[in-house]
């Protein structure tokens, strides 16, 4: 597999490397089930190119790592993810698997999504892709448990990369992200449990956990995760409590008016690891994964558009 997109690291590394599935996203425009055909708009979608989206915005240094097929819709997620500042050099085009798509479907009793990612490119990433000599010197790995459940190898390259740790120095941060349409509870909730014990950092809502592993307060979910140095449980509009060397720490939620659920988790992800990479206080890093959660809530899409100011506020305030 070759990469032909953007410039390449110098070799100094990343602030954060976000690793992991994105695809096309088909969405009837004005919004109607998708039986009664008619006009569509074609988007992009991935919760880690989403992070990495995100942390661009944010001024870092980021690249996102993943495959896509040698096709349009390939093409499309390449310069989209890259047009907003993210390194899209480390992507691998696959000359044979598609690049994945799905559709959402809107209705009276809400949205259902049809996916159409077996056998796409992304599901063929392995470690292989740890052997990219680009990665050297970051300092954040971002990773998710949606790869986790793609594929036999990208399960592997995910279990391969919390085990041997082929990124020497690299801090890896592994938000749960579990989806119920790619594998059952059952099965799932010993996989990433398992996962995210071995990771620095983890991210999981504290419905997820609840789902997953029965966990209904934050400090259960320490107990069910005693591994990672940070552990940060997120609980919707409450707020998020974190767990690490220096004990737990909460931060509430602002008050937001929701325009659209979809992304806050990403933007909130991006957020902390900005102010983990940025050394800020554990309760600033928090706060500033709320606020940027808080403009991907008030917005349409993935993405919100931050107030110039946002970081001067979280790093100096008391």
């Amino acid at each position: 597999m070759t990469s032909v997109f953007g410039t390449a690291s110098s070799g100094t590394g990343y602030d954060v490397v976000c690793v992991g599935e994105s695809m096309a996203l088909v969405v009837p425009d004005p919004p109607r089930p998708l039986c009664e055909g008619g006009t569509t708009r074609l988007d992009v979608a991935g919760a880690e190119s989403n992070v990495a989206m995100n942390l661009a915005a944010l001024g870092l240094r980021v690249a996102w790592q993943s495959r896509v097929g040698a096709d349009p819709l390939g093409d499309l997620l390449t310069a989209r993810i890259g047009a907003t500042g993210v390194d899209v050099s480390l992507v691998e085009v696959d000359p044979i698997a598609p690049t994945g798509v799905f559709f959402k479907d809107p209705g009276p009793g809400g949205t259902t999504v049809h996916y159409y990612r077996r056998g796409s490119a992304a599901a063929a990433m392995d470690r292989s892709l740890w052997r990219t000599p680009e990665l050297t010197g970051s300092t954040v790995l971002h990773l998710s448990g949606i790869t986790a459940a793609l594929s036999e190898a990208c399960a592997d390259l995910v279990s391969y990369a919390l085990a041997e740790r082929p990124v020497s120095g690299a801090m890896i941060s592994f938000d749960v992200n579990f989806r119920p349409a790619l594998w059952p509870v059952r099965t799932a909730g010993p996989v990433l449990a398992g996962l995210a014990d071995q990771a620095d950092l983890v991210l999981v809502g504290l419905d997820e956990a609840a789902t997953l592993w029965g966990t209904r307060h934050p400090d259960e979910v320490r107990e069910r995760l005693p591994g990672p140095g940070t552990l940060v449980v997120k609980d919707g509009s409450v707020g998020a409590t974190s767990y690490g060397p220096g004990g737990s720490t909460f931060e509430p939620a602002p008050v937001v008016e929701v325009v659209e659920p979809v992304g806050a988790g990403d933007a909130f992800a991006a957020g902390y690891l900005y102010g983990l990479v940025r050394d800020l206080p554990e309760r600033a890093r928090l706060r500033l994964g709320h606020l940027v959660a808080a403009a991907a809530l008030r917005a349409v899409g993935d993405l919100g558009e931050l107030p110039p100011d946002t970081l001067v506020q979280v790093a100096t305030r008391t």
